[in-house]
């Protein structure tokens, strides 16, 4: 068995008769070789990273994006849930002070009736209108008034006659007021109606043949 010599290196095998520059040329190329795999591994391991942090992009992207579509889905519900809430809010007041107001309708028939014969004197006076002002405050419009056309959408008809003086179907009388809350009826007005007399001319035609007969006729061309 050789011994190597303590302080000596061991150097690649040059051929004899070669001189350092041969060795150092021999030597070259494998360095260069080693650097260049070197470099293609850290290439590979750089675009392998690059993959995956893409890959991990897209999927982060993915899920932020139904992420968006989810928060944006459960905003719109909320946004109707808010809207179909009040809508049921405004309308349960509504249909709880149409009904109280319904059931005060009699009592303020008979503050009108007692109004009308004089009778709303003193304190009922005072309770009396202080009603009316609550329930005015409240919505409700009283309607219906002598001389108005007839509509049956808000009349309701009780009696019925004819009349010289009247040139469609007419409110001669109120035998009970109508009341509405806003655009809603809650109860039509009761009247009388008259309509023109059958065959008789309207108001506009009768004055233009009494003017036509005073003056002689029509003209003649």
């Amino acid at each position: 068995m050789t011994e190597e010599t303590p302080g000596f290196e061991e150097k690649p095998d040059v051929p004899s008769g070669a001189t350092p520059d041969d060795a150092a040329q021999a030597a070259a190329p494998s360095a260069e070789e080693g650097a260049a795999q070197a470099g293609d591994a850290a290439q590979t391991a750089r675009a392998a990273t690059d993959a995956g942090l893409t890959a991990q992009l897209d999927q982060v992207r993915t899920a932020l994006g139904e992420r968006t579509v989810d928060l944006q889905r459960l905003q719109a519900e909320y946004q109707n849930y808010r809207r179909r809430v009040e809508r049921d809010r405004i309308t349960v007041k509504e249909v709880a002070v149409a009904q109280l107001l319904t059931e005060l309708l009699p009592v303020l028939d008979d503050i009108g009736r007692a109004r009308e014969h004089g009778e709303l004197v003193g304190g009922f006076k005072s309770v009396a209108e202080s009603l009316e002002t609550v329930a005015a405050k409240m919505g409700l419009q009283q309607f219906g008034k002598e001389g108005e056309p007839f509509d049956p959408t808000v009349h309701e008809a009780l009696m019925h006659s004819y009349a010289p003086d009247v040139t469609e179907t007419t409110c001669v009388a109120i035998l009970q007021p109508g009341y509405r809350i806003g655009e809603r009826t809650i109860r039509p007005a009761r009247v009388a109606v008259a309509e023109p007399q059958p065959g008789a001319q309207p108001k506009e035609q009768a004055a233009e043949q009494a003017a036509d007969e005073e003056s002689g006729g029509p003209d003649e061309g």
